[in-house]
């Protein structure tokens, strides 16, 4: 079953051309990746998937019901509130505190979960917030970079828990490292930057 879908989509920037006629039908229950350098327009079409940015021209085709989560580039939590409180914030009571604890100390976040967001450093942070996407009731997935900021042995234990989450759900996964698409998905897009038009200043 194909559950998201994307046709003929156009993007451009000014004289850059980002997307060109890309059509994609994303497998329902699959891990795609979106592969490329930085600028060949991963985030875009991200962005466009998710109905944050609109398209020149072309459609997303995705049920209206369909419930979405994301991890973006940046981790875009509550500062202010707690590692714990940022989760409950998609998850409500879902999880007991002792379930909570135990996700926590899935990504090596143990201890950290009623510490204040700003207290955490970058790494914690981005551990936080992919919590937050994976732990929230969802249809689809998207995670833009998430792996972003942390040290390889962490990286390492996070890319374990992630692939084990992910089991059978649709998620669409940006990454310029191939590392990350073989180990955990399905397919894989791989995007090339558009050559900018000579007749654009």
């Amino acid at each position: 079953m194909i559950f998201l879908k994307a046709e003929n989509l156009c993007k451009r920037f000014g004289g850059n051309v980002v997307l060109d006629n890309f059509t994609r039908e994303f497998p329902d229950g699959k891990v795609t990746a979106v592969l490329g350098k930085s600028g060949c327009g991963k985030s875009t079409l991200l962005n466009i998937l998710m109905g944050l940015v609109k398209p020149d021209a072309g459609r997303v085709i995705l049920p209206e019901n369909a419930k979405l989560s994301a991890v973006f580039q940046e981790n875009r939590l509550c500062e202010n509130l707690t590692a714990s409180a940022n989760i409950r914030l998609v998850t409500g009571k879902k999880f007991t505190p002792e379930a909570l604890s135990r996700e926590f100390e899935a990504v090596g976040l143990s201890g950290s979960e009623n510490q204040p967001v700003r207290t955490l450093s970058g790494g914690m942070k981005r551990r936080v917030a992919l919590l937050r996407a994976l732990l929230a009731e969802y249809d689809v997935l998207f995670l833009d970079e998430p792996f972003k900021g942390l040290d390889t042995e962490t990286k390492d234990e996070v890319l374990r828990y992630v692939k084990e989450k992910i089991q059978g759900k649709t998620v669409i996964l940006v990454t310029h490292d191939e590392s990350e698409c073989d180990f955990l998905a399905d397919e894989i897009i791989r995007l090339e930057p558009k050559e900018k038009s000579p007749e654009e200043p």
